[in-house]
């Protein structure tokens, strides 16, 4: 299958987990052309020879920070310099620290939004902007919460920032439809990744075991696997997917709204 040997691609949080197996999948289909964004050097150049290595493909590594808006636009931008467009964009980049109602603090909640959306809204607007400007059409797929409909007492700041990601995926779905540029999203549930790994040892004090203890506990034997969402997001980045844009796709294992019987 080679559905993606056209695009050009940028995946922001690509080092790791969900992002760097999203490359994999789009290399897997024919990208050649890739920039990934990431927070650590050292494993984001680790991470772009990885995936060079599965085909040859040409893969760079910018290091930015999400919170910072001109990096965002400054990282498309340099993309489009480098690979001459952006027709293919992946907000995987997120925080996952913990805060609820009544202890989070206001640098707290900001850092929160400032990574978690405005750095993917600035992204955004740079792939946008570009593709008008080159008229080509495009898509992007912002990689959302199941949290972001309520979420745990200990995730209000995170639940707020992807609700309102998952907003601006829409609105910037419905405002750029006439110029053939698509935003969809995916919610998804508890996933097994590096970064959960230290989420969980960090502030809930698991053990070698959580992994095990957590997939036996789950409807279907296991935490949501990121090589499996990778091949939902690799369809909605190609044009395969057709006029699909602002949607909105729960990738979980609990039904949203259902109660106990």
């Amino acid at each position: 299958m080679k559905r993606h040997e056209q695009s050009c691609a940028v995946i922001i949080g690509g080092t790791q987990g969900l992002g760097f197996a999203v490359g994999k999948r789009l290399i897997a289909e024919g990208c050649t052309k890739m920039v990934i964004a990431g927070r650590n050097p050292q494993r984001g150049e680790e991470a772009a020879q990885n995936l060079a290595a599965l085909n040859g493909a040409d893969v760079a590594f910018v290091a930015t920070d999400l919170a910072n808006p001109d990096a965002c636009i400054g990282l498309i931008d340099g993309a489009v310099k480098r690979m001459g467009r952006v027709n293919v964009l992946l907000n995987a980049g997120a925080s996952t620290e913990r805060g609820s109602l009544c202890d989070a603090t206001p640098a707290q909640f900001d850092d929160m939004m400032a990574i978690n959306a405005r750095g993917p809204f600035f992204a955004m607007q740079a792939f946008a902007n570009h593709a008008i400007a080159g008229d080509y059409a495009a898509s992007c797929v912002n990689i959302l919460s199941m949290s972001q409909y309520c979420g745990q007492s200990f995730l209000a700041p995170y639940a707020a920032s992807k609700a309102a990601l998952a907003t601006l995926t829409k609105n910037a779905a419905q405002a750029l439809r006439s110029k053939h540029l698509r935003f969809n999203g995916i919610a998804c549930g508890w996933m097994d990744t590096p970064g959960e790994d230290a989420i969980q040892r960090r502030y809930h004090g698991a053990g070698d075991d959580w992994l095990a203890k957590a997939e036996a506990a789950q409807p279907f034997g296991k935490l949501v696997k990121p090589d499996e969402v990778a091949g939902l997001a690799a369809y909605l980045l190609t044009a395969e997917s057709g006029v699909m844009t602002g949607a909105i796709i729960d990738y979980d294992q609990y039904v949203c709204g259902a109660y106990p019987e």
